[in-house]
């Protein structure tokens, strides 16, 4: 220490300060800290320089109050930099490890400042020692972690409040604050990459445009880089490595001299668009892994409370997320922690939902999985908290791990079901099409229940975890090879199908087929009940060059290249933003009540008809045949929409699937209240001049492996006022096509 903190500037000043509110708070004429432990013995306060280099002064906590150590620094201010040190018994077999020699991040630190050093003095025990993690380790940890920061989160917002978009409206897009204006070249160079960047206009204005509602992005607050990943040249590219829940991660700042100020910059920025911004969040496990991890916070500050621990053997951690260790979310004040952070960012930080990774240790009890369990409870009944879109990843790799359809009413979930029916479907695997119809429909089989909405779904072909679309159609296998793990790494079965060639081809039969499977699988998504989410720079056929588990490549792998797409790309963007189009112009493509295909006596009208290519109803017996490949949906845009009895008067749609290799001639079937059908999409025509009708009981062509979308020309004036509507935006003149 130097000579400086032994002066003690504040610490003859301090009060006893409260115990609420948790972490570091700032109130004009000091700062309040407090600090949960229920067993540790003391705390102090460390107060650094404003580089983080050098400790100037330490403060004892001088009250414990409901297991809430906490003291009031007078005259301190935002920006001052700070850690803490807490003693109490180094005890690993009875689940304690504390040890004051090593420096602890604020669990609620609002900004943090430097990065994190691999070295020994950052672990609680001796590396190489004989009795391994039963050692204790006296080096001091200081110089090799990051500090907190003091804030003041004093912002100006225009647009304070969130637009209340209903969940049927939803349209997520999946990126990463880094790689999407990474190589962006409206982007200031200085602002690339991070939150600033992604807050440019012209970023904006694309995603606006794409006809997407709400940005999901990848994880922002506070990681950790794995030792192991250095060692190789690579990082945590993905940031599923949490130590810090209500910072955001100093990496993605463009500098400013207040980052959460640029944070929210970013946010009111895209409010001002009408676009929603979601976190992916990461509360199932921190960056200390297990028994023989770091002590960088929760496992020096009360280990024995923070971290879910072996019952018999509390030396170890339960694991249920393959990463080392779980936090124990069934301990009120670790639930707290959680909730507060969630109610932090939605409050503070203005953001409009959550996506949970592994999700399903967020409701699991001791017993196993609860959608009672005491988190979910939690966000149920918190008046903040249902408020906002929560969406969560519903499986772990504990036991009874996989709960797709699981989740309690006022959740949504990603549904892998889809993403893998849908890419089996199209790959031509055989006995898909029952298990498709029930995915195009909003996966009732999964979530009709407790009165959840189709909306409940949130369906993908591809997201950050896995192949590309464009890579889902170009390779047969997985080629990790730059993530140094011999390729062993990521899932090989990805239901994939490269057309005959591994990876780019000059072959302009592969490439065009490629580009239809393309289309197809994207019009799948849009157009099937539920909430489609769409992958970042798969409307422009991104690729990967074959990696899918692409999370430790901060480089050209990972950021989307803007200045390559080509005119493949660039005629694929415009096909994606006519199924947006299609999606928000067509309510009948995102109901609010699942289509079950009942009869409804009152109304006199069936929601859906299932159609074989002669244009009459499939039987059992087609459906059973593993070979059928080719099958229509009608969607009666006259079925009840709402609990009101009355009939809707949306248009009347069907959808045609063929994912055989050849031509299927598909009779356009007969329907009361029109004569002809407006062929409103076809993945092999993505661009015309104007949109071509087909009398009822005509037969159309339908090419292989494709998907159309038609429209009843019904009397409705409803939907004649639609479809002159998408007359004039899915269709392009010549000149526009040239340029």
């Amino acid at each position: 220490m130097s000579s400086e903190a032994r002066h003690a500037p504040y610490a003859a000043r301090i009060a006893e300060g409260v115990p609420f509110p948790l972490g570091a708070t700032w109130n004009g004429a000091g700062v309040n800290f407090a600090l949960f432990s229920a067993h540790a013995t003391k705390v102090e306060l460390c107060l650094f320089d404003e580089t983080g280099k050098e400790e100037i002064e330490r403060i004892e906590l001088p009250e414990f109050t409901d297991e809430v150590w906490h003291v009031f620094v007078p005259d301190l201010k935002p920006g001052a930099v700070y850690g803490y040190r807490v003693h109490g018994p180094y005890a690993p077999a009875e689940g304690h490890r504390f040890n004051p020699n090593k420096l602890l991040l604020d669990p609620y630190a609002k900004a943090h400042i430097g990065e994190l050093k691999w070295a020994p003095e950052i672990f609680g025990y001796t590396l190489d020692h004989e009795d391994g993690d039963l050692s204790f380790d006296e080096r001091d940890s200081a110089p090799f972690v990051p500090k907190c920061k003091v804030v003041d989160t004093t912002f100006s917002w225009t647009h304070p409040e969130r637009n209340a978009l209903p969940w049927e409206r939803v349209i997520f897009y999946e990126t990463h604050v880094r790689g999407f204006t990474k190589m962006h070249p409206e982007v200031p160079e200085k602002l690339r990459g991070t939150f600033a960047g992604l807050g440019q206009q012209p970023v904006i204005d694309y995603i606006k445009g794409l006809g997407v509602t709400t940005v999901e992005l990848l994880p922002i607050q506070m990681f950790v880089n794995d030792s192991y990943l250095l060692d190789k040249g690579l990082t945590n590219y993905w940031g599923y490595n949490t130590i810090g829940f209500f910072a955001a991660d100093p990496r993605f700042f463009a500098g400013a001299a207040e980052p959460v100020g640029e944070f929210k910059e970013m946010v009111d920025r895209f409010h001002a668009a009408n676009l929603e911004v979601i976190l992916d969040v990461v509360y199932n496990h921190t960056a200390e892994g297990n028994e023989l991890g770091p002590t960088l916070s929760f496992k020096g500050i009360d280990n024995a409370s923070y971290y879910r621990l072996m019952p018999d053997e509390p030396r170890y951690y339960i694991n249920d997320t393959g990463t080392g260790n779980t936090l124990n979310l069934s301990h009120p004040r670790v639930l707290q922690m959680v909730t507060d952070s969630l109610r932090y960012w939605v409050s503070e930080m203005k953001v409009d939902g959550f996506r949970f990774d592994l999700a399903t240790i967020l409701g699991r009890e001791t017993h196993g999985f609860d959608e009672g369990g005491g988190f979910l409870d939690s966000c149920r009944q918190d008046p903040v908290l249902s408020s906002v879109r929560l969406i969560a990843e519903p499986w772990d790799c504990g036991p009874g791990g996989y709960q797709v359809g699981g989740f309690p009413p006022g959740w949504a979930e990603w549904n892998d079901r889809f993403r893998d029916t849908v890419r089996s479907f199209w790959k031509g695997d055989e006995g898909t099409a029952a298990d498709l119809a029930k995915r195009l429909t909003g996966s009732g089989d999964k979530f009709n229940r407790r009165g959840r909405r189709p909306w409940a779904s949130v369906n993908f072909i591809a997201a950050h975890d896995g192949f590309t679309t464009n890579d889902l159609v170009s390779y047969n296998d997985k080629h990790n090879e730059a993530n140094g793990e011999d390729n062993k790494d990521g899932h090989s079965d990805n239901k994939s199908w490269n057309f005959g060639v591994e990876g780019p081809t000059d072959d302009p039969d592969i490439r065009q087929q490629r580009e239809r499977q393309k289309r197809n699988l994207l019009a799948t998504l849009m157009l099937s009940q539920g909430t489609p989410m769409l992958l970042a720079g798969d409307e422009f056929g991104r690729t990967q060059k074959g990696n899918n588990n692409a999370y430790c490549q901060d480089n050209e792998i990972s950021w989307l290249d803007w200045a390559g797409i080509d005119d493949e790309g660039r005629a694929l963007t415009e096909f994606v933003k006519n199924l947006t189009t299609l999606r928000h112009r067509l309510p009948v493509l995102r109901r609010g009540r699942y289509l079950t295909g009942e009869h409804n006596p009152v109304l006199d009208v069936t929601d859906t008809r299932w159609l074989s290519p002669d244009g009459t109803d499939l039987t059992q017996e087609q459906w059973d045949d593993p070979a059928m490949r080719c099958f229509g949906l009608v969607i009666d845009g006259r079925a009840q929409a709402s609990g009101i009895r009355r009939p809707a008067s949306d248009a009347t749609l069907l959808l045609v699937l063929n994912a055989h290799h050849d031509v299927v001639n598909f009779t356009l079937p007969e329907i009361p209240d029109g004569d002809q059908w407006t062929c409103l999409l076809d993945t092999n025509m993505p661009v015309r001049d104007e949109l071509p009708a087909f009398p009822s009981g005509a037969s159309y062509q339908v090419t292989g492996r494709s998907l159309l979308l038609f429209a009843l020309d019904a009397s409705s004036r409803a939907t004649q006022r639609v479809l002159d509507g998408l007359e004039q935006q899915l269709t392009t003149d010549e000149s526009d096509r040239t340029t």
